[in-house]
């Protein structure tokens, strides 16, 4: 906190394929148990693990052969992906390269059995996914075995109404089922309460803009222990930090 410079903790080798490079990388996160991070490695089609070790050089291919854009993991470290192409959702043991289907994989398009091009995702304790069903301008919730989803946020066609998403990305769900998501064609962050067939916008909303209450093409958010909002700003090339007291 409070650091002006940051430190590289995965690639910085340039753009490529080798396996101490990454190419345009779109999600990540820390696995405690090892200590490391889990990289969805977009443009490689693999998603990669970096120890966070000192002296770590080079990551290792824990999936490959995937179009993957999101990621999660539950409490039983199960690691869940988006594979955009598919379009679906897999649940996967850390070493399992197949996994299990949880959220569409009944091609592309717009019944709840489906999801066209889904990008974040967000799993509960009880193995809830949910995912933003980004060219459908909804998000989606799939209880644990389910075969077909339910539509929680937008699912009205893509526009700027209170009841619409427009490429919805980053997801967050509080302990009251409350979903957070990122707006981003809509430059907005909106809460959505459960059951509520319309949201709020909590952050932008302005248009697109790099004031301080604007966001530009917003992508991923994400809430600390103390409530505190923070949005990757992806158009103004920034991370912004929101009080939501």
């Amino acid at each position: 906190m409070g650091d002006t410079n940051g430190q590289v903790v995965a690639g910085g080798n340039g753009h490529g394929n080798r396996l101490d490079q990454l190419d345009e990388p779109t999600d990540v996160l820390i696995d405690k148990e090892t200590d490391s991070l889990i990289i969805c490695d977009n443009w490689n089609r693999r998603v990669v693990r970096w120890s966070r070790r000192s002296g770590t050089i080079q990551g290792e291919i824990l999936i490959d052969n995937i179009n993957c854009w999101g990621l999660a993991m539950d409490d039983q470290r199960y690691l869940y992906i988006s594979d955009t192409y598919e379009p679906e959702v897999r649940r996967y043991q850390i070493g399992d390269k197949n996994g299990t289907l949880v959220a569409g994989g009944n091609g592309e398009g717009d019944g709840l059995s489906q999801l066209n091009w889904p990008t974040y995702i967000f799993v509960d304790q009880q193995q809830t996914v949910y995912v933003s069903d980004q060219d459908n301008h909804r998000v989606m919730k799939w209880n644990k075995g389910a075969k077909e989803g339910i539509v929680v946020a937008g699912g009205q066609g893509q526009g700027y109404a209170l009841t619409q998403l427009s490429y919805p990305y980053g997801l967050f769900v509080d302990t009251l089922d409350t979903i957070y998501v990122a707006d981003s064609d809509n430059h907005r962050v909106m809460r959505w309460p459960k059951g509520a067939k319309q949201g709020t916008v909590i952050v932008g909303g302005n248009g697109s803009g790099e004031g301080a209450n604007q966001l530009n093409c917003p992508y991923g958010l994400s809430f600390d222990r103390h409530g505190n909002l923070y949005v990757v700003d992806n158009g103004n090339n920034r991370v912004q930090h929101f009080s939501t007291e």
